[in-house]
């Protein structure tokens, strides 16, 4: 094989030369992507310097020598790093392949059509030689396209980041950054927008597909708001675009997912985001893991979001409020409080309360009773109710930030009502 190709190699070289100006026009004119990236002269080059690579590791693989790849990882590269797709790249390196042998057996057979039988042998050493050389590329595309999105994904969650926490300075300087970052992202200078922040639980599991953003009421108008994912220890925080769509479409998208949500308020410009967070956070605080997969929007919540918000004051309300009843055994505890819980939770029926609670109507209001007693607050008095509601729900957040060790067994007899209260099976333990 080193024999033929010394013997042809002038009339070889001129070949390929015509062969890289085919190819160059050829790319060109149908694939957008190199015409968009590269001029006739610098592609035509590059194919020629390939072609001539590949003669040379023929040799080297003929005196079994390594071929030089180095080459072919640093156009992989290069290539990636500016975009342009893999499939072109691919693409121009199998026609190049073919080109290549087509000059090998039409120089040979100018020079010795005896010595065809002679090529032959050497189709299998050449493809090898390309094969190597399109590995080594595709290789170096890839890891360095893999580097590049993990750089892309730092700078979009140092971003919503910026976003998300607010920038440290005065206001102005702060509105600019979120601004500046909301640019970046594609968001609009002015909008609606709310913050969506999930449970640690939840972290991992999958999120909803996010349909792309249109514009409002447009045609093509996207069928769901765009959220933007960051991903933390604490769990994960999601900007929501909402465009035209209203608050509610939040719930919805969240719905699927099974997990436990706060939902800030609607904000109109991207400096106003990191407070939407933070509400966003105080209405998930709102939301006992107890309750369930649940979402709490934060508008819908504001006397609890309140009580989660002045950890100290909540304290005090508990124990003045509610002292007495903390107070009981845990079993007459719980069942006060759950009773407190369910009939607030049924808009103060007793009827209600008593079929969620499998119990006698007369069971409920004497229950309610001993309440009133116990804490000298009348469940006539509308204020004195507000009172009763903000400590039960003070009471509720307190367990839930309690260690898991310490907070008492679940009776196993229980379940789960839509309110967050436990109602009775009303079937015996066997």
């Amino acid at each position: 094989m080193e024999r033929i190709i010394e013997e042809i190699r002038e009339d070889l070289s001129r070949r390929i030369a015509v062969a890289a100006d085919r190819l160059a026009d050829r790319t060109l004119a149908e694939d957008p992507a190199y015409a968009a990236l590269l001029g006739r002269a610098e592609l035509r080059e590059r194919i020629h310097h390939t072609l001539r690579q590949a003669v040379e590791g023929l040799l080297r693989s003929s005196r079994g020598l390594p071929v030089e790849l180095a080459d072919a990882r640093a156009v992989g590269a290069l290539r990636a790093e500016q975009g342009l797709p893999l499939a072109s790249l691919l693409r121009t390196y199998r026609r190049g392949g073919r080109l290549l042998w087509q000059s090998l057996t039409e120089a040979v057979t100018v020079h010795d059509r005896a010595a065809l039988p002679r090529l032959l042998p050497g189709a299998a050493a050449l493809w090898d030689v390309l094969d190597q050389m399109t590995d080594a590329m595709t290789e170096s595309y890839r890891r360095t396209e893999a580097a590049h999105a993990d750089r892309d994904r730092e700078r979009r969650a140092a971003l919503l980041d910026v976003l998300l926490d607010g920038a440290d300075g005065p206001p102005v300087p702060a509105a600019e950054a979120a601004e500046a970052a909301a640019a970046q992202l594609g968001l609009p200078e002015r909008g609606r927008f709310t913050v969506v922040v999930l449970a640690a639980a939840a972290s991992g599991v999958p999120v909803a597909p996010v349909a792309p953003a249109a514009p409002a009421g447009g045609p093509g108008a996207a069928s769901a708001p765009r959220v933007l994912w960051r991903i933390r220890a604490g769990g994960e925080i999601g900007l929501v675009e909402l465009g035209h769509h209203p608050l509610e479409s939040v719930r919805e998208l969240l719905a699927p997912l099974g997990v436990r949500a706060g939902v800030g308020p609607v904000v109109e410009a991207p400096a106003e985001l990191a407070r939407a967070r933070r509400l966003a956070a105080l209405a998930l605080r709102t939301a006992p893991e107890s309750e369930g997969p649940r979402t709490a929007v934060l508008d819908e919540r504001l006397p609890a979001a309140l009580v989660a918000a002045q950890a100290e004051l909540a304290g005090r309300l508990r124990q003045v409020v509610l002292g007495p009843v903390l107070a009981l055994p845990a079993e007459d505890r719980r069942t006060l409080l759950t009773t407190l819980g369910t009939w607030l939770a049924c808009r103060g029926s007793t009827t209600d309360a008593a079929q969620r609670l499998y119990c006698h109507r007369n069971t409920v209001s004497n229950r309610l009773r001993r309440l009133e007693q116990l804490t000298g607050r009348s469940l006539s008095d509308p204020r004195q109710v507000v009172e009763l509601a903000l400590a039960h729900s003070a009471v509720l957040q307190h367990v839930e930030a309690e260690p898991a060790t310490r907070r008492a067994a679940p009776d196993p007899r229980a379940s789960r009502t839509p309110g967050g209260t436990a109602r009775r099976s009303p079937r015996r333990p066997a």
